[in-house]
């Protein structure tokens, strides 16, 4: 792995975890990954959005936003051309031990600058079919939390069968997302990428391709989808905020040869940063 070009906790440089932190021992907390390019933190509003939500929907008191975008601002003046932001809010260090919460706990910051490492070919990847299934939660349906035990096995799985990433099915069988991304499909012009309602990551990603869909007029949606659904598409493409948007080649022995309108969205939202 890459040595983390700046690490700093609560504003102060440094890169070393209280051992009473409950992100450390619960995953307890909410994380953002954010492009940096040439200054700009793209789409930072709205992966300040997502975490503020997250907090809000784990119960915690997060209030340090204006001393956050200090620090966010700080890190990108050290970045070079090209950098990912990764931002970090635990609930903070342990008042007693225990899976319950104090509700009194100070909540903890962490942002960390890193290099960009390898490059996503934009004439398409190969995908595979996760084992693991996604547990269905709909109370942490979408949230970006710091317990991601089922993308890392499902990563382990792609980065072991030579396939850029696995795509996960939950518990119902009904398609989520990748292990680090999440999957559109195109048939007929339309557009749709599965609604995250029961588990998985709603994208910063995502959501800039629905929204732009609609400035291009062209039809899109969210819906429960199947593999049955993904293999009738003429296209497929996956996102994610560092890898913008990426066309699919093959998913297992099923390929997709039409990247016209996956081609189209990178384009247009390639020079976006808001």
């Amino acid at each position: 792995m890459s040595a983390a070009l700046g690490t700093w906790i609560d504003g102060a440089p440094g890169d070393v975890l209280p051992a009473d932190d409950r992100g450390l021992h619960y995953g307890d907390g909410v994380f953002e990954t954010v492009m940096v390019r040439e200054g700009h933190a793209r789409f930072i509003e709205a992966h300040l959005a997502r975490l503020m939500l997250g907090c809000a929907r784990l119960a915690i008191g997060f209030k340090a936003l204006a001393a956050l975008r200090a620090e966010i601002i700080a890190a990108i003046a050290k970045a070079p051309p090209r950098a990912v932001l990764k931002i970090m809010v635990t609930r903070g260090s342990a008042l007693r031990r225990g899976y319950a919460p104090q509700g009194t706990e100070s909540p903890r910051r962490f942002v960390s600058l890193w290099p960009v490492t390898g490059e996503v070919s934009k004439l398409g990847v190969d995908l595979r079919v996760a084992t693991i299934r996604l547990g269905e939660n709909p109370l942490l349906a979408g949230v970006k939390h710091l317990n991601r035990l089922e993308n890392v096995l499902a990563a382990a799985e792609s980065a072991s069968s030579d396939t850029f990433e696995s795509l996960l099915l939950d518990t119902s069988g009904n398609l989520v997302s990748g292990a680090m991304s999440n999957v559109f499909v195109a048939r007929a012009g339309r557009v749709a990428t599965p609604r995250i309602d029961r588990c998985g990551v709603a994208g910063v990603m995502r959501g800039i391709v629905l929204r732009e869909c609609r400035v291009l007029n062209l039809p899109a949606t969210e819906a429960r989808l199947t593999l049955d659904d993904l293999y009738a598409a003429d296209e497929v493409f996956l996102t994610n905020a560092r890898i913008g948007v990426v066309p699919v080649r093959r998913v297992g022995e099923h390929s997709f040869d039409m990247n016209t309108l996956a081609t189209r969205l990178a384009a247009h939202i390639e020079p976006l940063d808001a």
